[in-house]
This record gives C-alpha cells, sequence and structure tokens, in this order.
C-alpha cells in the first residue's frame, strides 16, 4: 500500500501557476526538486475537446521524496531535498510524468501522440501519430508533403538509428530554371509555385519508422489524424491568424484557397472549425494502404498529374523512386556526455558538434549563465562553425565531406584558439578552417519517450511557412518549398568558372541541405536530454544554447527553454532576442558585436528523464505548445 503523503505547505505569498489549457479547478502544485513542479492539468484524455477537469493523483516518486522528508530520521540529503521542495528556486517548471513524455509545437498533437502511449503505443507510434496530427493541426510547418528527420533510440537494444526522409530534386530540376544567364535568381521560382517542391519524404520516413521499430498497428497511428481532418479543428486565434498573412502564398494553387478560405476568400476565425476533407482522403489512403499510396498510388496519380497541368517538375516516377534512408548518427560528446545528432543531409549536427567542441575548451559555468562573457564565447565558436558549415558540407550521398574533423576534439581546439575572450573577430579574419586535417584513413519540432526507455527526436518541415503555397487538387495537402535551400548561385559562379560545384549545389535525386537537426543527449548509457527545433537558420544555435544551458548551467528543461536567445551565423552581426537585457547588449556591443533584434528564435520541444521521471519543456515562442504525460 503506497504511504500517506500530505502536500508540502506553501510559503507565505507563494502562487501556483496553473496550465495554460485552462485556468479552472487549478490544484496547489506539488514540488518534486530543484526546478521541477507537478502542476494540476485537465485530463490529457479530455483535452480541449470536453473540458472534463480531474486532479492527478500524486506522483509516487513524489511520495517517497515526501515520506523520507518527513520522516523524523533523515539524512542530510533528505533536509536538502526537503529544502528544494519548500523553496521553488525556478521560475519555470517543466511537466512531470511517470510513464512517458510528448511535447510538441502543438497542443492537440501531443494529446494525439499521449494517447497513443495510453494505448499500448511505444514512442515511434506516438510520434508518427504526432506527426500526422501536426499536418492537420499546424498545416503551415506540420506536412505530408515536405521532410524531414528522425531519432529514434531503442531501449532493447541500446540502439539510436537516424532515418533521413529530406525530399530529393526531380529528375528534370536544372540550373537554369531557377537562375538566369547573369547568375541572377529568377523571381521566386525556388521559393513559390509548382517548381518549388522537391520529392517529399514525409510518408515515407514515417512509413518506415513505424515498419521498422513500430508496435501498433498503422492504421490505429494514423488513425486520429484522419478524425481530426474529417470531422475539423476549433481553429485557436493564432491558428486562424496564419492564414491572414499567408493568404498570398497560399493563393498560389485553387486548391488551397479553397481548402484554407471560405466562399469568396473570407477568413475563418477563431473558435470556427476548420474541416479538410480532401486532407482526410489522403490521410484514409495512407491509413488503408501505407506509404505505397503516397507514392505509387491514387494520391501519386493525382500528385503528378496536377504538377503536369502547372508546369511542375514531380512526376509519377520521381514519386516511385523515392526512397527514405536509416543512417548512423553523429556521435560526440560535451563535459563528459554523449551527444548523438544528425548526419548530412543535415548541416546541423556536423556544426552543432564543431561548436560543442569548441566551447567545452572554455569555463561557461565560471563566465556565468546569460553574461555577456559567455554570450560572447558562444557567438565567436558560432561564427567559426558556421563558415565550416557553408565551406564542406551536402549529401554524402553525393560530396565527400570530413564529418570527422567536425567531430574532432583536436579540431575544437584548434577553433578555440583564435577566440579573442575579451573582444569579437570579424568574421572574414575567422573564415572557415579546414576539417579535413582532421580526417582519419553528414520545420517542426517533437520530442516523444515511453516508459520502456525508448525515445524519439524528430524534426520536420514545408520550408517556409506554408512551403510552396501549392496544394495538390484534391489531395488537400500542401508542398514544401526546398528547391529554394540549394546553392543555386554558388553553384552558377562555379559552372561559370569552371570549377568545383559547392556541395549543396542542385543535382536530380540529391537530398537539399538542411539544418534540422534532432538530437539525444545520453548520461549512462540512457538518454537524458532530447531536444530539437525549427527555426531555419536558427535551428543550429538554439540547440547549442538548450545543450549549454541544461549541461553547463544545470537548469531544468523548462528553465532552459525561456532563458532569451542569441544567434550568429558567419557574418559579423550578432542576433538578440526582443527584450534582451539592455546591460548585457551593450557590453557586447563593446565587445565589438553589432547587434540587431527582430523576433524569436525557434521553439524547442524537450523532454529531460531524471530519476525514473519525464520531464517536458514546452517552448512558449510559438503559442499552442504543450508537454502531455500519458
Amino acid at each position: 500500500m503506497a504511504p500517506l503523503v500530505r502536500s508540502p505547505r506553501r510559503r507565505p505569498g507563494s502562487r501556483s501557476q496553473g496550465s495554460e489549457a485552462s485556468s479552472a479547478a487549478q490544484e496547489q502544485p506539488y514540488d518534486l526538486g530543484p526546478g521541477v513542479r507537478r502542476e494540476s492539468r485537465i485530463e490529457d484524455a479530455r483535452l480541449l475537446n470536453e473540458g472534463l477537469v480531474k486532479p492527478f493523483r500524486l506522483l509516487a516518486a513524489a511520495a517517497s521524496v515526501f515520506a523520507l522528508a518527513l520522516s523524523p530520521i533523515v539524512s542530510s540529503e533528505a533536509l536538502a531535498q526537503k529544502k528544494q521542495l519548500l523553496e521553488y528556486p525556478s521560475i519555470r517548471s517543466p511537466v512531470v510524468g511517470e510513464r512517458g513524455m510528448v511535447v510538441s509545437q502543438n497542443a492537440i498533437a501531443t494529446k494525439v501522440g499521449a494517447d497513443i502511449l495510453r494505448q499500448g503505443g511505444n514512442a515511434v507510434d506516438a510520434a508518427v501519430a504526432t506527426a500526422f496530427a501536426l499536418a492537420v493541426t499546424l498545416p503551415r510547418a506540420g506536412n505530408i508533403g515536405g521532410d524531414g528527420f528522425m531519432m529514434v533510440h531503442l531501449a532493447k537494444t541500446n540502439e539510436t538509428v537516424f532515418i533521413d526522409y529530406r525530399g530529393t530534386a526531380p529528375k528534370a530540376a536544372k540550373l537554369e530554371t531557377f537562375v538566369d544567364a547573369n547568375g541572377k535568381e529568377m523571381d521566386d521560382v525556388a521559393s513559390r509555385g509548382y517548381r518549388a517542391p522537391t520529392v517529399p519524404g514525409t510518408v515515407a520516413g514515417l512509413h518506415l519508422a513505424h515498419q521498422k521499430y513500430g508496435r501498433l498497428p498503422w492504421k490505429q497511428v494514423v488513425e486520429p489524424a484522419y478524425r481530426l481532418a474529417a470531422d475539423g479543428v476549433v481553429l485557436t486565434p493564432d491558428e486562424a491568424f496564419v492564414f491572414s498573412w499567408g493568404k498570398e502564398r497560399l493563393s498560389e494553387s485553387e486548391a488551397g484557397k479553397k481548402a484554407f478560405y471560405k466562399t469568396g476568400g473570407e477568413l475563418y476565425r477563431a473558435g470556427e472549425i476548420l474541416k479538410q476533407p480532401e486532407l482526410a482522403w489522403s490521410l484514409r489512403q495512407i491509413a488503408d494502404k501505407g506509404a505505397e499510396a503516397f507514392y505509387r498510388g491514387e494520391i501519386a496519380q493525382r500528385f503528378a498529374a496536377d504538377m503536369k497541368a502547372h508546369g511542375g517538375l514531380i512526376t509519377l516516377e520521381d514519386l516511385a523512386s523515392y526512397k527514405a534512408e536509416i543512417r548512423q548518427p553523429l556521435v560526440g560528446s560535451y563535459r563528459g556526455l554523449t551527444v548523438k545528432t544528425s548526419p548530412p543531409a543535415s548541416a546541423g549536427g556536423a556544426t552543432l558538434l564543431e561548436m560543442l567542441n569548441i566551447l567545452e575548451t572554455f569555463d561557461l559555468k565560471a563566465t556565468g549563465l546569460g553574461s555577456a562573457k559567455t554570450l560572447h564565447l558562444q557567438a565567436e565558436a558560432m561564427k567559426m562553425a558556421y563558415a565550416d558549415r557553408y565551406k564542406y558540407l551536402g549529401d554524402t550521398d553525393f560530396v565527400k565531406v570530413p564529418l570527422q574533423g567536425f567531430t574532432s576534439k583536436a579540431y575544437g581546439v584548434q577553433r578555440a584558439k583564435l577566440i579573442d575572450p575579451d573582444k569579437a573577430r570579424p568574421a572574414k579574419e575567422l573564415g572557415a578552417g579546414d576539417p579535413w586535417a582532421f580526417e582519419s584513413p553528414n520545420t517542426t519540432h517533437f520530442s516523444v519517450a515511453d516508459a520502456e526507455g525508448n525515445a524519439v527526436s524528430n524534426t520536420y518541415t514545408l520550408g517556409a511557412d506554408f512551403g510552396s503555397g501549392v496544394m495538390v487538387a484534391g489531395a488537400g495537402f500542401v508542398l514544401n518549398n526546398q528547391m529554394n535551400n540549394y546553392a543555386h548561385k554558388a553553384a552558377w559562379r562555379a559552372q561559370k568558372a569552371g570549377g568545383t560545384l559547392p556541395p549543396n549545389a542542385l543535382q536530380p535525386g540529391k537530398r537539399v541541405l538542411s539544418t534540422m537537426m534532432p538530437t539525444m543527449l545520453f548520461k549512462d548509457g540512457k538518454p537524458w536530454l532530447i531536444t530539437g527545433t525549427p527555426g531555419g537558420s536558427t535551428i543550429i544555435d538554439t540547440v547549442l544554447q538548450v545543450i549549454v544551458n541544461v549541461v553547463d548551467f544545470k537548469l531544468n528543461v523548462a528553465e532552459a527553454t525561456h532563458q532569451p536567445r542569441i544567434f550568429q551565423d558567419a557574418s559579423d552581426t550578432l542576433r538578440v532576442e526582443p527584450n534582451f537585457n539592455p546591460d548585457t547588449v551593450a557590453i557586447l556591443k563593446a565587445m565589438g558585436h553589432p547587434i540587431t533584434s527582430d523576433e524569436t528564435m525557434g521553439s524547442a520541444q524537450s523532454i529531460m528523464i531524471e530519476n525514473g521521471l519525464f520531464l517536458g519543456g514546452a517552448d512558449p515562442r510559438r503559442p499552442g505548445a504543450e508537454a502531455i504525460a500519458p
């Protein structure tokens, strides 16, 4: 029988921060240690649909902690734990679960994944279900017409695999389609309309992950997304608003206008129900026939016919020949923790490991969380790693890449020596290094973990918000605009000069380079931090800062996610998020960093697994993000 547990007595003046999903029926929070608080929540199975409130029982782990804390004979460690319970040291606390966790950018999709875990599915089942649900609930980024990467850790075999479902260039794609005779990129051809998409990989990637590592029947994990599309979802203010500013792009196809706008182009308003019957038809085809339906079946027929009718490049042959690949993740380390991250065609993983190797040579804990000195060191590491990224990385099926150089500790030490700890150095002066010398004879994000120790980190994308703006007629899904991400101008210059094409030059069948980088950190051989983010070019820097925040500064996963962010690429300008500390900005300027500030960066959705508890950190930078325990 479980021991009787009393609620901790609250300090005078302390307040409970309830779930954003509901302001009703909030319980007092139960603190589980440094920076970890159990918030009351609407019962996940009713979330957003019925509004039924049901108090959670205390976690068994919390019970044992409280029982120990209240024992008449306690150790010094227990006394310290009791003190932490009552002091609430962190201003941000993660959601806590005992049997797993799902964290995504959309609460409805997160709930779908958590429900799959409750039904006996594993982390892969929940990830696939979440991904398909996001295709319905977050159409600006969630998709079946885009591509991405998935990292899967399998507890039974202690194996970590990487599923590459990045899109490929159609066979008809040529440089002159996108660049004119003078090397100028033609107006929006690569970013909007029917010639902008690469061959989508999402359905192939999700199907491969499920066939290899899932447990529940395929139909069962796709069914929730079908129901959402057929029955409709109630739009939040944010979801309704995106159709307003996305209207011009979504007007690229009649199907897109019909799907997302009322008759006459009138906007849906917050609180109204958006149904997507054509997307529901595609999801039913996929549920019944798997990836075959998308790449060779009736969906493919409609897809290819729509492309042909509008001068698009993707053919039935392109679709039928697409294949998702299982690769080995890149492996590095940071301050004694194993880091497993994304290989090419992701540029993110290699660049991240170079940054971490550079920063490992500095004592960031001594320079302090959020200090100008710490931010300066991070910015200079980012500056050098991005220069290497642009020069060397591409699809390893087409080009040779110095991956061992990028992950080399010695190379990191060499690059770190170029950093002046007190002053920014110009990007041109730092430049790209030579990782070849260290070789010896490779958007929205969600994270999932289950009670068995399996974990999934997945990032996938349409490219720009709403991708190419093209919706496949009769199929209900928006296509990506990844043709925009090949190095067209650099390839034209190299071609004209008779030189070597850049690693990310367009070639038929080639996967376009990406910054997406699902990542996991391991402690004692087991997943400890599962993370990733959308954000285009800011992805790598965002993941770096989440890792540094939890490793160097011991922040809980929620507080690490809430910290203000910077972005530095291979240029001299350092971007900071809005409302950054003005004193810190002034010091950075004095150190030689030109500063700009515009938008927030990323939307990291992370899970930390500590002492048998699953701690979910949802990033508030994009409305609707939610962490839910099954």
